[in-house]
């Protein structure tokens, strides 16, 4: 039985996430499993390094499959790029250790959120970013950021129910940069929870409108309490940016 690696780009847009859903055909593992499975003659389940939420992109997501049949990594990738719809494509097939899984060997994880920071929105981007109208002051998103590097606890930045499992992550840095009417915000962490990027971009946001003070961040992180920190970003700015081994 050979381990096939998938490296996977996709527009969620019209998606409803990662995770096959039933018999629904509107989740990006339900296309890849369909083509794979009919280019095999095998039921595939492929196994993501982690969900994307509907209508969340991802420039770099990975995957891995049990598979029997021998295509090469190139038939792979060739036989993918013909048959998956063109908001879903393939961008590396590589062989791997029997042992290797996509889920419980992820080291990190980089996230990016993307912001169209201007009065209009930008309808070319409209799918790729969250459209803020009001004027956002970096200098102070950068000062609230930087409470959230280390480890803590993120209780108050998950939509995760329930006491029993840890909510303990550590990020390793979070960059923000802006050209012009774009913002981008990268997370990187050894592990994101539920919603817990967007509800760090939320915060963020309100941080640069001025409803958040930056140095209340310490304290949010210590109440647990999800009620006190910003809302959840839309999803259209939510792009898993890379995986890490």
């Amino acid at each position: 039985m050979r381990n096939i690696k998938l490296v996977i780009q996709y527009d969620g847009s019209k998606y409803r996430g990662w995770q096959r859903l039933g018999d629904s055909d509107k989740t990006i593992q339900g296309k890849l499993e369909q083509v794979l499975g009919q280019m095999t003659n095998e039921k595939i389940e492929l196994i993501g390094s982690g969900r994307t939420d509907a209508g969340v992109h991802a420039f770099h997501q990975v995957a891995n499959f049990h598979t029997k049949s021998d295509f090469s990594e190139d038939a792979i990738l060739d036989y993918l790029y013909k048959y998956l719809p063109e908001d879903i494509v393939v961008i590396d097939a590589k062989e791997e250790d029997k042992m290797f899984h996509s889920r419980h060997h992820v080291k990190g994880k980089k996230y990016l959120y993307r912001i169209w920071n201007s009065k209009r929105h930008n309808p070319f981007m409209r799918k790729h970013c969250t459209h803020v109208a009001e004027p956002l002051d970096i200098r102070l998103m950068r000062e609230a950021a930087a409470y959230f590097i280390g480890k803590h606890d993120f209780s108050s930045f998950t939509s995760l129910k329930g006491k029993n499992k840890s909510k303990e992550r550590e990020i390793f840095s979070v960059e923000i940069e802006k050209d012009k009417e774009l913002m981008n915000i990268i997370f990187y962490g050894n592990g994101f929870l539920y919603n817990m990027v967007r509800i760090m971009a939320g915060t963020l946001i309100e941080v640069g409108a001025g409803r958040i003070k930056s140095h209340s961040i310490p304290e949010i992180l210590a109440k647990k309490d999800r009620t006190l920190a910003g809302p959840t970003a839309p999803t259209s700015g939510l792009i898993l940016y890379d995986v890490e081994y």
